[in-house]
């Protein structure tokens, strides 16, 4: 790709095993370096992509002291039905999208759907976007190829320990899945002491990858979970999903998997994969982490050409907007 647009990710990475949105955008900036679109340092930038409400007083300041560049506001959640707390980040975020961005990317139509209920003033422009990982990692290059015979194996993983990740139905395989069929394994962090589920601590992502290729059906059952990092890696994967039917799972998940309303036909669910599994394998599509830095880019270069053609004038900060800052910030 061939372009001066250059686009700096203001995101305060971390290079351990983290969360799925530093993973993400970790992928996302290497995908943009690839494609020659990428600029290390903010001030040299045309376009600034900032996440949620991380680094929100150095962003501030980065917009006021570049009010000319064009800001684009990554958002999930709404962040109070993943965490079960009040508003109050949500809100925050909300004011600094309103104040701030020029341009906002939901992750998931549910995403952006429960946020406009919970007060988001959407921005001039806006999209949807789902995540995609690394492809040098999660691929299905070297998946182990699923055989009846053996025990299934079963997995889930998850970074946070957040109860609504999903442990009331881990809780419950744990003591009711038939694990003479089935073997499963949880990665990551936990609350709960499985009895019978194996659990690996967090890995990762190189690891994690490797980990889930050995493994046939991925379960996920977070709650308003807005677009699920984990699910999206073990599809890339070639895994098929059984998945709560809640947040931006059905969106993601589509035919490469099966969908659960409790626990009731959760064990029915993982025995409907298991019995149809090459039909669920086949039907799994994604999108490629190519093409959603593409749809990045065309967003973002959008925006650029239109305050480039004077049809669009970048947000700028005023003194009442500032005020509102300084006692939020």
């Amino acid at each position: 790709m061939t372009s001066n647009l250059k686009i700096n990710i203001f995101f305060p990475f971390k290079d351990s095993a983290w969360g799925g949105g530093n993973q993400f955008l970790k992928a996302l900036r290497k995908e943009f370096k690839f494609l020659n679109i990428y600029e290390d340092i903010a001030n040299k930038a045309d376009v600034i992509l900032f996440n949620s409400h991380q680094n929100l007083k150095s962003l501030v300041k980065l917009k006021k002291e570049f009010p000319s560049k064009i800001f684009i506001h990554r958002i999930d959640g709404p962040l109070y039905q993943i965490r079960n707390t009040d508003k109050k980040t949500d809100k925050l975020i909300y004011i600094i999208n309103n104040i701030i961005a020029d341009g906002t990317i939901f992750q998931s139509h549910w995403s952006k759907h429960e946020n406009i209920k919970s007060g988001i003033k959407l921005s001039s422009y806006q999209k949807t976007i789902i995540n995609a990982p690394d492809p040098d990692l999660f691929n299905t290059q070297e998946k182990k190829p699923f055989n009846k015979e053996n025990k299934i194996k079963l997995i889930a993983t998850s970074w946070s320990a957040n109860p609504n990740k999903g442990f009331y139905f881990y809780q419950y395989l744990d003591e009711n899945l038939d694990f003479f069929k089935y073997d499963m394994t949880f990665i990551g962090n936990s609350p709960l002491i499985f009895k019978n589920i194996n659990k690996i601590e967090p890995l990762s992502s190189h690891n994690l990858s490797v980990k889930l290729k050995e493994y046939d059906i991925f379960i996920t059952a977070s709650k308003n979970d807005p677009c699920s990092n984990s699910l999206i890696e073990a599809l890339h994967c070639g895994l098929p999903a059984v998945a709560l039917n809640s947040g931006g799972h059905p969106e993601i998940i589509k035919k490469g998997g099966v969908l659960f309303n409790n626990k009731k036909d959760l064990i029915e669910k993982i025995n409907k994969i298991a019995s149809n599994y090459t039909k669920y394998q086949k039907n799994i599509k994604v999108s490629s982490l190519h093409n959603t830095a593409k749809k990045y880019y065309n967003f973002c270069h959008y925006i650029f050409i239109q305050h480039q053609n004077n049809k669009y004038t970048p947000k700028r900060i005023n003194f009442f907007q500032k005020l509102l800052l300084l006692g939020k910030l």
